[in-house]
């Protein structure tokens, strides 16, 4: 379906939105690039790689609920710039810690749990981050123009996560890890100022119960729609078992040999595939046939995982990246439009608390289990097992969903209650 590409880029107030989103995913994709590099460079250890993933996801998930709660009660733009206070604060003391003079002073048995304490912080920002955000990009644009804006959305990101891992292993590579994050810390800078270019919005939802039957009624909505439900899920098993990104410093420095630079390399080759297929899908949009595409991508990013796993050159193995963010950047956009088609305006802090919960289990939980598995199965043998569990979700939700394959777009946003 042919549309107008610029649709969402008209409006100001998103302008605004994604000028924030891309100073910030540049500066959260930088950081954490650096900081798998660097912890694995220091223990050498790959469970201390998966604690990363652990250490932001406890809070993340713990907090998720009610960081929709606030986001539906309290004015959000106030709110994001809290978040982003927290984030500067977590930034700043890893900026302190790693910095290489202080090696004389604090011993790698303190600076790693310093580290995971302030990557436990930025887990409980980001809690609040989302719904906030979700909201933010909602009232950013008209209903009929969400594709476009959830296509813009996800560009923004992926534009930002193919640089950033980029100049960050390069510099961490050449100069080493304080001018990465003074870097950072300049970019959320841009952040905070942003945000202050964005409109308020007051909340509309009031609540009348208690906070917890407040937050039950975002579970409930959730799990009473089938397709929403679904392409949660599938999104969060086919992350939690085929993501590699936790991997990939181990198989940048030792099954490839190619050191902090190929690192940023293979991470920003994931996402300019995402870039590229994004910017195609402003003038053509996937959403057609919805979940009949959103199952096709998803086997696409199982397979394309598996492939990755077992090569053995670089150049091959940035493909099949480059093949895992395309299919990857589909499936975000057909979710996101679904979340927002099918999402009440009083609600949307508190849906997208409980996507943000199943997004953050299958993110920083799937890269805990890619390190343990790592560690006791090979790398290699970890990765390919991932890209096979992604497949057998695919087939499993495809049995239970069939109902869903043939609706399209204008069915879902006429009557919601097909979805259902």
């Amino acid at each position: 379906m042919k549309q107008d590409p610029y649709a969402a880029l008209r409006y100001k107030d998103f302008r605004s939105y994604i000028s924030m989103r891309f100073f910030f995913t540049f500066a959260y994709q930088m950081q954490t690039i650096v900081l798998g590099a660097y912890i694995y460079d220091i223990t050498h250890d790959k469970i201390a790689l998966a604690l990363i993933g652990l250490f932001e996801a406890i809070p993340a998930i713990g907090l998720a609920l009610f960081g929709g709660y606030f986001s539906d009660k309290f004015e959000k733009r106030k709110l994001l710039l809290t978040v982003f206070a927290a984030v500067i604060f977590s930034s700043s003391v890893m900026l302190v810690v790693t910095y290489h003079g202080m090696a004389q002073h604090l011993h790698i048995t303190h600076i790693v749990p310093v580290i995971y304490a302030m990557i436990f912080v930025n887990g409980a920002a980001r809690a609040f981050y989302a719904p906030a955000a979700f909201t933010v990009m909602a009232n950013s644009v008209p209903k009929e123009v969400y594709p476009n804006s959830s296509t813009w959305n996800g560009s923004t990101w992926k534009i930002a996560s193919i640089v950033a891992p980029v100049v960050g292993g390069f510099v961490y590579g050449i100069y080493g890890i304080t001018p990465v994050f003074i870097i950072i810390l300049s970019f959320l800078l841009i952040t905070l100022f942003a945000v202050s270019m964005l409109k308020k919005i007051e909340p509309v939802f009031v609540p009348k119960e208690g906070v917890f039957k407040s937050l039950s009624e975002g579970i409930r909505f959730v799990f009473s729609n089938r397709m929403m439900l679904g392409a949660i899920s599938l999104d969060m098993f086919s992350v939690f078992f085929g993501g590699v990104v936790m991997l990939l410093p181990v198989f940048a420095k030792d099954i490839l040999h190619v050191g902090p630079e190929g690192l940023g390399l293979m991470r920003g080759a994931s996402s300019l595939g995402a870039v590229v297929t994004m910017l195609a899908m402003t003038r053509y949009s996937p959403m057609a046939k919805p979940w009949r595409n959103l199952l096709f991508v998803v086997t696409g990013f199982g397979l394309s995982i598996i492939c990755f796993a077992l090569s053995r050159n670089f150049y091959l193995s940035l493909f099949f990246l480059f093949a895992e963010g395309a299919f990857d950047s589909v499936s975000m956009t057909i979710r996101g439009t679904i979340m927002q088609l099918l999402t009440p305006d009083n609600m949307r802090g508190r849906v997208s608390s409980v996507n943000q919960m199943f997004i953050s289990s299958s993110n920083e939980i799937g890269d805990f289990e890619s390190g343990v598995a790592a560690h006791f199965l090979g790398t290699v043998p970890a990765a390919i097992f991932g890209g096979c569990m992604t497949l057998v979700v695919v087939t499993i939700t495809f049995l239970k969903t069939k109902k869903l394959v043939p609706l399209s777009l204008h069915e879902i946003n006429a009557e919601p209650e097909v979805a259902k």
